[in-house]
């Protein structure tokens, strides 16, 4: 049974990308989004507008999947045009490249560690500095795992978190997220006064609110699950991190098709050089990766981790707190 070092020099074949089949998810996923954005637009019944407004937050989020793979340098690696779609595309969504890479890059490489800076990833605190915490601290740290936060992702965590709090930052670096702020402004506003309320809560709304709701579940549950653990910055190694921190999420095949394969999240942790179309291969050709912490999207899985609030290092796992409904 191969681990550690040895794994991930195994799934080393598997970490190149075919190019073909990168450019035709990229644009086939792009068009089916343009397609269904267009529905909400022009579809004569206001069902097919709603179906298509829900189809466009799906198809937003598998094409959010395929731009976080060319962040990665995964995916299109060294083309101008690509280059030009997601970071159009990372504008659009309100995680325009500055942003999203650095942070999501600091995520890869401090996952799972207690004492690093929680950029890029949801804060976990051990049961002992939480009750050390003031009750502002306290309410701040609850507030962010909490569920409310987690399905208003559009705006506590894309809108405010990923484009205004980094801006304010720092103006210099984040220049892209004051455009995306300003042209979804705009355009949302230009929606409004020409097509009505109803164009902009179908083209605006509720899509950008079930892809932002998803999405931020997704990597909260992929690294906040029963069985997850967390080490201290001494005894943390890359492997573990991502075999024992990061967690497959067993999926319907079309949830699995709109996620992009993301739900094979220790393998992407293992191997981020992996294209998502060959996360199932990798998993299917090692047994070692088949051993893996599971969760899923069914109800109670999902209360399971969205109850979890603290690390407690002396039972080894995460837990709730006394006196949180969630």
């Amino acid at each position: 049974m191969l681990s550690g070092k040895e794994l991930i020099l195994a799934t080393k074949p598997f970490a190149s990308e075919i190019r073909s089949k990168s450019w035709l998810y990229t644009l086939s996923t792009l068009s089916l989004l343009l397609l269904a954005l267009a529905g909400v637009l022009f579809l004569p019944h206001i069902s097919l507008r709603i179906l298509s407004s829900i189809l466009s937050g799906l198809l937003i989020v598998r094409m959010f999947v395929i731009y976080h793979d060319h962040q990665h340098h995964t995916i299109l690696v060294r083309s101008g045009i690509a280059n030009a779609i997601m970071t159009v595309f990372g504008i659009y969504i309100l995680a325009p490249t500055s942003i999203w890479k650095r942070s999501h890059d600091h995520h890869h490489k401090h996952n799972s560690k207690l004492f690093s800076a929680s950029i890029g990833s949801y804060p976990v605190a051990t049961i002992s500095k939480y009750r050390k915490m003031a009750t502002g601290e306290k309410f701040a740290y609850l507030a962010i795992r909490h569920p409310l936060n987690i399905a208003m992702g559009y705006i506590t965590i894309f809108f405010v978190g990923m484009c205004c709090a980094s801006f304010i930052s720092s103006p210099r670096r984040h220049t892209d997220a004051l455009v995306a702020l300003v042209l979804h402004i705009t355009i949302a506003a230009l929606v409004i006064i020409y097509s009505g309320w109803q164009t902009w809560l179908l083209l605006f709304v509720v899509p950008f609110s079930l892809a932002c709701a998803l999405g931020s579940y997704l990597f909260y549950a992929q690294h906040n699950f029963p069985g997850v653990t967390f080490a201290s910055n001494k005894d943390w190694a890359y492997d573990k991190a991502a075999l024992e921190s990061s967690s497959y999420m067993k999926m319907h095949p079309v949830m699995a098709w709109f996620t992009a394969n993301i739900g094979y999240h220790h393998i992407h942790h293992l191997n981020s050089k992996i294209p998502f179309y060959r996360l199932p291969e990798v998993m299917n050709h090692f047994p070692e990766l088949q051993q893996c912490k599971r969760t899923s999207l069914s109800p109670k899985e999902i209360y399971s981790c969205l109850r979890l609030k603290v690390w407690d290092p002396e039972k080894g796992k995460m837990t709730g707190v006394k006196g949180s409904t969630y």
